[in-house]
């Protein structure tokens, strides 16, 4: 069954499944919080989802194709994968901005050794002078 979302309407409904807050999504999308609630309310009616923890299994389930009808087994281990993928990128995302920040830092403590090194070298030569 093929479910019509507006343009708007599958906006909210992607930032609803990643996590994101009405008031989030209200700032995102330039919005105000009572728009993002009646969207929501239109959304939960076509849907036919009460939550939106359901309203984020229904959208991973239709975006990436896996089937309602699917066995319970199955499901479980549909969405172990699903966590696992999500958990792998964010442990690759958070190690890149750790090296990131520890790059910065080398980068900035070597730059201040040399910016001393450079004022201790002048102010020997000022003294030899």
């Amino acid at each position: 069954m093929k479910i019509n979302l507006t343009t708007r309407e599958r906006e909210i409904t992607e930032l609803i499944a990643w996590g994101a807050a009405k008031k989030e999504i209200a700032d995102k999308l330039f919005i105000s919080e009572e728009t993002v609630k009646n969207h929501l309310r239109n959304i939960f009616e076509k849907t036919g989802c009460g939550k939106s923890t359901e309203l984020s299994a229904w959208y991973f389930c239709t975006r990436f194709h896996i089937s309602f009808a699917l066995s319970p087994i199955a499901r479980k281990y549909t969405a172990v994968f699903l966590v696992t993928l999500f958990c792998f990128s964010e442990i690759v995302q958070s190690s890149h901005m750790f090296t990131r920040g520890r790059r910065t830092r080398i980068e900035t403590e070597t730059t201040y050794r040399r910016y001393r090194a450079r004022r201790e070298e002048s102010i020997f030569i000022d003294l030899a002078s």
